[in-house]
């Protein structure tokens, strides 16, 4: 493709963008705020107003994204003491990001705010919650995070729960406990989307068994194009469809390109989790040097991800959630300005207008609405489910 050629689809890229609504599904970057030694999940601290080299993410880099709407997550690792407090203090964090720059930032709670920020020149704020480790097993803190604003749960992280088998670590109840399954019925309940981002392959399939509304993959690729266990697997993409659902790429390095995954094995357990007992700065460095540099993840081949979720499932299925956290990039999405270089290249691979803005933001809307239809439903029918793990899953 000629330099000319590749200019003429930025700027296509850029028209766009000046009339459609762009949504990224997940963005850590309360988590980064939260660990950072000064700030200390102080947003004013942080200064989001000028640009941080060594992240991703900040208020220069997300004006030249063009984003319109961003979910926002409340992550906290699975081994954090006072899981509930931790979550309580990361949602805090995402509400300062509005009050500290509303010129910037708009709280969202309907898919209606996207269009609506859209319009203000702003950006769609939400909140969601990344692991279930806070509930502490107890249903109640999924009405309390949904009146703060949350309308998306991923049911856990890395390690699997006391009801809930991680994708990255070992299974201990083939899937879904009872307690897990009645958090997926009050999740549909409230209208809150359920997101199978880290969750195991046997999750996902009872999940889309019993769950009310589509479900989000928020942050995930296929399996078939790069055989890390956090990507979806066939047999579950081609149930996506028949859910309503979306699956929204994402930007790991590893979860796009097959050989940075393996290159990284060594450091790995059985399950796909990297290892505790490794000094990952020394190991690193002696693989560098005995087997070469770690194979790059590039934006093409993450849009290949894109293709064959298409061509697999359909246009009507797929999203962006990039998971900038500050951590390692693909080659051209280093940090949030790039998401035109993407909207670039699937106008390169000839994707038209409408199907762009179906990934670029109508997909998600689809699904948001749609979940958030069932759950008024529901309501009218269903009392809140009250309890904890021990009224669910008897010994």
């Amino acid at each position: 493709m000629t330099q000319t050629a590749s200019v003429d689809a930025l700027s296509h890229a850029h028209r766009l963008l000046d009339k459609l609504p762009l949504v990224d599904g997940h963005n850590d970057l309360p988590f980064v705020i939260r660990r950072d030694r000064d700030a200390k999940g102080d947003v004013r601290r942080y200064d989001l107003t000028r640009v941080h080299q060594n992240t991703d993410t900040d208020i220069p880099r997300l004006k030249e994204g063009r984003l319109s709407a961003q979910i926002w997550a409340a992550y906290i690792p699975s081994t954090t003491k006072q899981p509930a407090r931790a979550v309580l203090e990361l949602i805090d964090t995402i509400h300062q990001l509005c009050d500290a720059h509303p010129d910037i930032f708009m709280r969202a709670l309907t898919p209606a705010d996207i269009g609506k920020a859209k319009r203000q020149g702003k950006i769609a704020s939400f909140l969601a919650i990344e692991g279930g480790v806070g509930l502490e097993n107890s249903l109640a803190p999924l009405r309390v995070w949904h009146a703060a604003g949350a309308r998306l749960m991923t049911l856990c992280h890395n390690e699997t729960l006391d009801w809930v088998d991680s994708a990255t670590d070992q299974p201990r109840h083939q899937g879904l406990t009872a307690f897990g399954r009645a958090v997926v019925a009050e999740l549909n309940r409230l209208g809150m989307m359920v997101d199978l981002a880290h969750v195991s392959p046997d999750v996902m399939r009872q999940v889309l068994d019993i769950s009310k509304a589509p479900v989000v993959f928020s942050h995930s690729n296929a399996r078939a194009l790069a055989d890390h266990p956090r990507n979806v697997p066939d047999d579950v993409l081609d149930r996506v469809p028949g859910n309503g659902g979306i699956v929204m790429v994402t930007f790991v390095p590893d979860f796009i390109n097959r050989n940075s995954y393996e290159w990284m094995l060594p450091f790995k357990d059985e399950y796909g989790k990297t290892r505790a007992d490794v000094d990952m700065t020394k190991a690193l460095a002696e693989r560098e040097r005995q087997h070469g540099r770690r194979p790059r993840s590039t934006l093409a081949q993450l849009v290949d991800h894109i293709d064959y979720i298409v061509k697999r499932i359909g246009i009507d299925h797929v999203g962006i959630g990039s998971d900038y956290f500050g951590g390692q990039t693909p080659d051209g999405l280093e940090d949030v300005s790039r998401f035109p270089h993407l909207i670039a290249e699937l106008v390169r691979r000839g994707y038209t207008d409408s199907a762009i803005a179906k990934i670029a933001s109508r997909n998600f809307v689809r699904v948001f609405r749609n979940v958030e239809k069932i759950g008024n439903e529901l309501r009218k029918t269903q009392a809140p489910r009250v309890g904890r793990i021990e009224d669910f899953d008897r010994a």
